[in-house]
């Protein structure tokens, strides 16, 4: 159950849930109410980031509503706050905050000392953000600064999150806990796609609630390449809007910040003490302030680089800087400074100096892409006192900028980065279980790696690019790709390694956590477990034509010890009205098991769909939920249908036996995907169908390492393979292909006869079409 859906099952649950808070405010304090007899030790809680440390006490504490929230020093009244606030949502708890009074039994205290002891000796991130836990008759916050109690707090509403469906009840125990590195940060392009006040908001909310402290606000940009050489008829954007007239008409007119609108993103970011780093990135990727001012663009103003040669140039960006970073509460500001030409490294170098030095003399310490390795080959010259993103090690590596004495962060773009549903840069969402396995902020990739602790790395940052400016897709979309990967980052950052805890324990505790409380729109995408022991287990093809209908079946399973009274089981496609099975309740025994199923079109691809089951146990609702997606594809030939998808796909090779160009790949519905051979002329991909069909033709998707001469066989025994047709001139595009077959077959493949390039052949898809025999 995450954060958001225990908000709403509270409210349908408020009666039961005062009578129970009720009662429980009689018991001893300690006194365990709900659920089984604790053990005699209570385990570490599953909080995300995972504990640094724990020990663990016996039985449980219940927070009651005469609990209250007891600041020990008036620094903390706005965590307080916070706090009561997202208690409310959490537990269910109204709580009041008073100060400088004693505490009692169950109150919640938030304390500062400048000696408590928050994590190793002589560890300055630990001092700064490490707190110390403890549960036992009430919960006592102790830290040395105002947001390492923040982050206590949020492991104290993870606990209770973690307890559902036992309200208010945290384990006894205690923790000291602190953070692996200081920067532990997430990065998202709204230069290029606006997503709107809200959203961005949301993102903070989130970023907090898995303890991430910085996010970079990428502020400009521009489409990658220009349309038929014309820049003026590229996408660009820059998403702030002065009120002073010497700038209008350089905000986005489609949707940008005023300074309204960023305060409030500040005052929330202050809130849940999360940085708001502002990145206004320059001189490449200026097409917004070239289309204001064509005068600095090179060639004429017809590009997306500035002209570093004219002063003019260097004296607007300086006024950019001078209007805007008034703005800014972050200490520091990013300058951009990547992807320029080589060939004018002289200009670049004069302007990186006099634009760093400018911000410092703004009161801002200054952040930039690392570019040094291509630009200049190393520092010679170069700015000293700025901190470096390294984005890639070819431009400029971690390992070479520490080296040089640059602070450094790691953003390393073949790791970290996301370009939402593109084929380069993670289109469909980061790596998270070689990332969980492999990686941690000191990790760069190959022989660029740095020491674990180096005092120069000051942690790292994953980035949302939205490079495909022409394509359809929103913040949600957005946030889909980058959930299953966001608490899973901010506990590498946060904590690191943890011997014994798998992937896959990990993800189901973050996909109980959701996005956390205080969320305006923002709702999580990840499979919500809910109650354990009433788990859905989804059924549906993997990929329908364009206007045909789908099943989904659902089987709910009660694999607790006690009774479900099953009371409805919902379908919601794509986040409209959820649809009901329509079956009567029904009571599930222990080890009982039902099946729902309905029948409804897919709407777009790919196809999402939820199937939520609803009941009680005990005298508790309980709720379990899983996810799917259906990839929809153009339909069939009249008279036939889609036979590629319930097939068997195998290949005589797989290029590097890398599995993202494995068979399965051509057959999975998405152009986005391939499968790729070595490279030779006799290679084939082959399809074992799913039972004896009559097969018509078939539709070849080429990359650009495609045939020029191939043909398409079948087979009966997928031994002995006969011609069903020879193409001598591939379009290297989309091939459809009739065939000419004597009866019901049971395999169809490419067989390569020539290759068109000299790597070997790739296909998008090879679907098949026909019927069942």
């Amino acid at each position: 159950m995450n954060a958001q859906t225990l908000m709403r099952v509270l409210r349908r649950t408020s009666a039961v849930l005062a009578i129970a808070l009720a009662i429980s405010s009689l018991a001893a304090p300690g006194m365990a109410l709900v659920g089984d007899d604790p053990p005699a030790v209570n385990p570490k809680p599953r909080v995300v980031p995972a504990l640094q440390t724990w020990s663990g006490g016996s039985g449980l504490l219940s927070l009651v509503p005469a609990t209250r929230i007891v600041v020990a020093d008036p620094q903390l009244a706005g965590v307080a706050a916070q706090l009561k606030a997202d208690l409310v949502e959490v537990s269910g708890l109204k709580t009041e905050v008073v100060t400088d009074e004693p505490s009692r039994a169950r109150d919640i205290v938030l304390d500062i000392d400048a000696d408590a002891a928050v994590g190793p000796s002589g560890n300055a991130v630990a001092e700064r953000e490490g707190y110390h836990l403890t549960v036992a008759d009430r919960v006592r916050v102790t830290a040395r600064t105002q947001t390492a109690v923040f982050w206590g707090t949020r492991t104290l509403l993870q606990m209770l999150v973690e307890r559902f469906p036992e309200r208010g009840v945290l384990p006894v125990g205690s923790t000291t806990d602190w953070p692996n590195v200081a920067l532990r940060g997430y990065m998202l392009d709204v230069g290029r796609r606006w997503f709107g006040e809200t959203y961005v908001r949301d993102m903070v909310r989130a970023m907090s609630w898995y303890k991430l402290n910085t996010f970079q606000v990428h502020l400009n940009d521009n489409a990658i390449t220009a349309p038929g050489g014309d820049w003026s008829k590229a996408q660009s954007a820059f998403r702030l809007a002065s009120e002073d007239p010497a700038f209008d008409g350089l905000a986005a007119a489609d949707g940008s910040f005023t300074r309204a609108e960023w305060d409030e993103l500040e005052d929330v970011a202050a809130a849940h003490h999360v940085t708001v780093v502002p990145e206004i990135d320059s001189p490449a990727h200026s097409r917004a302030f070239i289309a204001f001012r064509p005068e600095i663009g090179l060639d004429g103003g017809n590009s997306d680089h500035l002209d570093l040669s004219k002063p003019v140039t260097t004296a607007f960006m300086k006024d950019v800087f001078s209007e805007f970073t008034p703005w800014f509460r972050s200490p520091v500001v990013h300058i951009g400074l990547d992807e320029y030409p080589r060939d004018l490294e002289d200009q670049y170098r004069a302007y990186t100096n006099t634009l760093a030095a400018h911000v410092r003399s703004l009161g801002k310490n200054v952040r930039a892409w690392g570019s040094l390795t291509v630009m200049a080959g190393d520092a010679t010259g170069y700015d000293k006192d700025m901190e470096m993103v390294s984005w890639n090690n070819g431009w400029y590596s971690g390992k070479r900028a520490i080296a040089d004495g640059y602070p450094v962060i790691n953003a390393n773009d073949g790791l970290l980065y996301i370009v939402p549903f593109a084929d380069y840069y993670h289109g469909k969402g980061l790596d998270g279980r070689w990332l969980y396995d492999n990686w941690e902020p000191h990790v760069f990739g190959g022989s660029n790696n740095v020491d674990k602790g180096n005092p120069l790395l000051l942690g790292a940052m994953s980035a949302v690019w939205n490079d495909l400016v022409d394509a359809t897709y929103d913040g949600d979309d957005v946030y889909r790709l980058v959930e299953p990967t966001f608490g899973l980052l901010a506990h590498k950052m946060w904590r690191g390694p943890v011997t014994g805890l798998a992937y896959d324990r990990f993800m189901h505790d973050v996909g109980r956590l959701g996005v956390g409380p205080g969320s305006e729109a923002l709702r999580t995408s990840l499979f919500d477990a809910g109650d354990e022991a009433l788990p859905v287990t989804l059924s549906a093809p993997k990929v329908v034509g364009e206007g045909e209908t789908m099943t989904v079946t659902a089987s709910i399973r009660n694999s607790g010890a006690s009774p479900v009274a099953l009371r409805a089981v919902s379908l919601a496609v794509d986040g409209a009205t959820p649809l009901d099975s329509g079956a009567e309740p029904a009571d599930l025994a222990p080890g009982a098991e039902v099946e729902r199923s309905w029948t409804v079109s897919a709407t777009g691809s790919p196809t999402r769909f939820t199937v939520t089951a609803h009941g009680q146990r005990d005298r508790w609702q309980t709720r379990s939920a899983a996810r799917g997606s259906v990839a929809v594809v153009a339909p069939a030939p009249p008279g036939t249908q889609h036979l590629s998808f319930d097939a068997v796909p195998s290949a005589s090779s797989v290029e590097a036996n890398l599995d993202r160009l494995a068979a399965r790949h051509a057959v999975d519905g998405d152009l986005a995907t391939r499968w790729a051979s070595a490279y030779s002329d006799d290679q084939w991909l082959q399809l074992e169908l799913e039972r004896p069909s009559t097969v018509t033709s078939v539709r070849l998707s080429w990359e650009a390492a495609c045939a020029k001469r191939y043909a398409v066989q079948t087979s009966t025994d997928g031994v002995t393979w006969t011609d069903a047709a020879v193409v001598d001139q591939s379009t290297c595009k989309t091939d459809t292909v009739t065939l000419t077959t004597s009866g019901p077959v049971t395999h169809v493949r490419m067989q390569g006869l020539q290759r068109a390039t000299t790597y070997g052949y790739s296909l998008y898809e090879f679907w098949v079409f026909g019927n069942p025999a």
